[in-house]
């Protein structure tokens, strides 16, 4: 299970770089309930998501699931 900080992280990188939870589902082919589920913490993205979140918004993996605070 990723860090609880995950959800929060997730939705504030999403706003910062003016996106919508519609957005992001359509740049990684899930749906936006998949999306909203990682915001809320009900469900996570896979690895190879996690990985296309870090470069997509330039941090590290890391970072997003909590492990780091840069």
């Amino acid at each position: 299970m990723l860090k609880t900080c995950f959800p929060e992280r997730l939705k504030q990188l999403r706003k910062d770089n003016g996106m919508l939870q519609s957005d992001l589902a359509e740049h990684f082919k899930v749906s936006k309930s998949a999306v909203s589920g990682w915001e809320v913490g009900r469900n996570q993205p896979s690895y190879d998501i996690l990985i296309e979140m870090s470069i997509l918004f330039g941090v590290s993996v890391d970072y997003i699931i909590g492990r780091r605070n840069y």
